[in-house]
């Protein structure tokens, strides 16, 4: 996206960056150490259980449009184990109305994270034709892709976790695969017309309905621990989608999620932003803000932030800034890297969120004259009194930079490890977690 925009209205000069502190946010964290393996033996679980299609059938696999950790392994064990059991297999995209809302970009979106025919050795097909198969007790319509519904069986591999708009007993993962992912732009659409309460009274029931006429049966549960990999893997049977047994896995979800441990941050600079990230391009939770009109902030829950700094949109994201709006002050460079029609196509399906989310921050010209801003609007009165933070993206936050402010907050803490520091501080360079993490 090109622009003509004055950056320099919120310049603040005379403000000099602080000195920072690299440190280590300390958390028990589990692993599975073979995510290859444990997606191919719950995989394999699923399609031994009574409604296991007979051999020759054929499967649809559904893979979303998030950046899981391993997904392109999990994807390819996951094929082999469809093939251990004598069926045909191909993938679908179900990601709503990601990847520009085309079948060509949600193709792209699976491609840039490995899951091609040729890896997979699996056919890709994507379509965003969609076929009603179901109407809810008030009229509402029940869409899936006509490619899941021309094969066999559909079996589901997703991420489970807290959701980015709304909390309920069904959040992102399987039911939401099916309910949104499936649905395509025209379920997607549907279903975010009706705001928050369309995501958490709507949503499960829909998925619940599109697993049925779909012939799902189950799906592979992923959860991700505080560092971004993969915890655990599950099998849900298609009994178990949008029930009980899923809602417990969000619980777990929850309680790995990763979380920034400073509950006062006055400036919080955030490398990257995207949809392979979050959803709403930076995890709300991690920000403490979550900007939907039928949501009290007050109610969110995470840090108090007072001023979020945006540096960039990730390169896996394909220009899609969904969630532009939960930034204050962004740079240039993240502005001209925007593709607004993908941004805006997103935006609109998610409905009440896409208004308040779609709106374009303070542009300033690089990072630093970025933070400098925030530090100059952030209302501290100097910056000497400024809590400043910085991570690569609220997907990792391991890894910290903070100012010495927040250093003496965190004084004696055990959770806390300091690696390095101090040094200058240099938001143009994006912070490497893995030069600390050997």
């Amino acid at each position: 996206m090109n622009i003509e925009i004055s950056t320099t209205a919120f310049d603040y000069p005379q403000i000099a960056l602080p000195e920072v502190w690299v440190v280590r946010q300390r958390v028990v964290a589990p692993r599975e150490l073979d995510p290859a393996g444990a997606a191919g033996r719950a995989a394999a679980a699923i399609l031994a259980g009574p409604r296991a299609p007979a051999p020759g059938s054929t499967l649809a696999l559904a893979v979303g449009s998030r950046g899981i950790a391993n997904i392109a392994v999990m994807v390819r064990a996951v094929v082999d184990a469809v093939r251990g059991a004598g069926l045909e297999v191909f993938i679908v995209p179900a990601m709503g109305s990601h990847g520009g809302a085309t079948s060509e970009g949600q193709a792209e979106v699976l491609a840039s994270y490995g899951i091609t025919a040729e890896a997979m050795g699996a056919e890709v097909r994507s379509s965003m034709e969609v076929q009603q198969v179901d109407t809810l007790d008030d009229g509402y319509p029940v869409y899936c892709d006509v490619n899941a519904l021309s094969a066999d069986a559909v079996l589901l591999i997703n991420r489970i976790k807290h959701h980015t708009d709304f909390t309920g007993p069904i959040e992102s993962g399987l039911c939401k695969m099916c309910a949104i992912g499936l649905g395509k732009r025209k379920g997607a659409d549907s279903i975010h017309w009706f705001g928050a309460d369309g995501l958490r009274h709507v949503m499960p029931e829909v998925g619940r309905r599109v697993a049925r006429a779909a012939n799902v049966l189950g799906g592979v549960a992923v959860l991700e621990n505080q560092y971004g990999q993969t915890a655990e893997v599950h099998a849900l049977t298609v009994e178990e989608i949008g029930r009980e047994a899923e809602s417990r896995l969000l619980d777990r979800a929850r309680g790995l999620a990763p979380r920034l441990s400073f509950p006062e941050i006055d400036v919080l600079v955030v490398d990257f932003m995207g949809k392979d990230i979050s959803g709403s391009g930076m995890d709300t939770h991690v920000i403490g803000r979550v900007r939907m009109p039928s949501i009290p902030e007050t109610t969110w829950d995470g840090p108090n932030v007072r001023m979020v700094a945006t540096m960039d949109v990730s390169p896996a994201s394909h220009g899609n800034a969904a969630g532009l709006g939960l930034a204050d002050i962004v740079t240039r460079r993240l502005i001209e890297r925007t593709d607004m029609a993908a941004t805006y196509t997103n935006h609109r399906t998610s409905g009440e969120g896409g208004a308040y989310r779609g709106r374009i921050p303070i542009v300033m010209e690089d990072g630093a004259a970025a933070v400098r801003a925030a530090m100059g609007l952030c209302g501290r009165g100097g910056p000497e009194r400024t809590r400043v933070a910085r991570i690569r993206d609220t997907e990792h936050v391991e890894v910290v930079e903070i100012c010495g402010r927040l250093l003496a907050d965190a004084g004696g803490r055990d959770d806390i490890e300091v690696l390095s520091g101090p040094h200058p501080f240099e938001p143009d360079i994006p912070l490497e977690p893995s030069r600390w993490l050997k």
